[in-house]
């Protein structure tokens, strides 16, 4: 194995223990004022985090163009880096939730009679989920209401702070995944009536497709839409935001219908497009709430994994 550069390691450790540091602390103050806390070192890493800053700003921009001045795009950008660090902050704290009337006191939950109906089919069900929001603390909602959720995410790039995501996601009852893994073993969970969570919200090394989001060709991950397509699994859109009432809403919609046309690529573009159209439709109505950071448009056509 090729070790790490000595800056690299120096850096990952540091955020290793300050992460530690954050979650002993999360509990110490009272919910509010921590949150409150949380969002000034969002604030404090728009100041002293330029690429990231530059990402948001841009990526914000080929989103709202002539949609939003240049002043409504700077504000937004803050308010990206603040309820980012709000969000983090909540899912470090919720380390401690024990029950699901722990995690009630600051989320409720919202739609979930489209799991039950769509669980009543009894071919599975793939909660299709973003980056939006406190995006894992829907694995302990579902986890703590017995579903079993096994989490498909991709690796972190420190090996102790992976341990740390795989830990507090395996807590109650749900199953990690690393994503490109066990994909055997993902169609006998929906097989068997099981469920599954599944992001797809951002440019990542896999095999993707070339769909439309914010009127832009984004290379999307197809494993969800191939899945769907091979097991008759129910799609179940998920999403989760900070509301002003200072809770925490997990919102279940109703199942994404699937289209089967018999021409295979016809049904990977056009399924995967329409799962990306309810993602663009929560992330507008949230849009301080998504990771902006993310090089979601990286990829040009031609540089996709087939």
């Amino acid at each position: 194995m090729k070790k790490r550069p000595v800056k690299k390691r120096i850096k990952y450790t540091a955020l290793y223990y300050f992460i530690r540091f954050l979650i002993f602390f999360s509990n110490l103050l009272p919910r509010k004022a921590w949150l409150t806390f949380c969002g000034w070192l969002g604030k404090l890493a728009y100041s002293f985090s330029p690429k990231p800053r530059e990402r948001t700003i841009y990526h914000l921009g080929l989103a709202y163009s002539g949609k939003k001045s240049t002043r409504e795009i700077l504000d937004l950008s803050k308010q990206v880096f603040v309820m980012l660090g709000k969000n983090a902050g909540e899912i470090l704290r919720s380390l401690k939730v024990k029950s699901l009337a722990d995690l009630e006191k600051f989320l409720v939950t919202e739609g979930l009679e489209n799991y039950e109906r769509a669980h009543a089919k009894g071919k599975g069900v793939m909660f299709l989920t973003s980056h939006v929001g406190a995006f894992d603390l829907q694995v302990t909602n579902m986890a703590l209401r017995g579903l079993k959720p096994n989490i498909i995410g991709t690796a972190l790039k420190d090996e102790r702070l992976n341990e740390l995501l795989f830990e507090y996601r395996n807590a109650f009852g749900a199953i990690a995944i690393e994503r490109g893994k066990e994909s055997v073993r993902l169609f006998k969970i929906l097989k068997s009536g099981g469920s599954i969570a599944i992001l797809i919200d951002q440019d990542t090394k896999v095999k993707s497709r070339f769909v439309n989001f914010f009127g832009m060709p984004a290379a999307t991950p197809i494993g969800a839409t191939v899945l769907a397509l091979r097991t008759g699994c129910a799609v179940v859109p998920t999403y989760i935001y900070l509301g002003e009432d200072g809770k925490q809403h997990m919102c279940i919609l109703p199942e994404i219908p699937l289209v089967i046309t018999g021409d295979e690529e016809t049904d990977l573009v056009v399924n995967t497009q329409n799962f990306t159209n309810v993602t663009e439709q929560i992330v507008r109505e949230h849009p301080e709430q998504w990771v902006w950071m993310h090089e979601r448009w990286k990829t040009k056509p031609g540089e996709e994994i087939r």
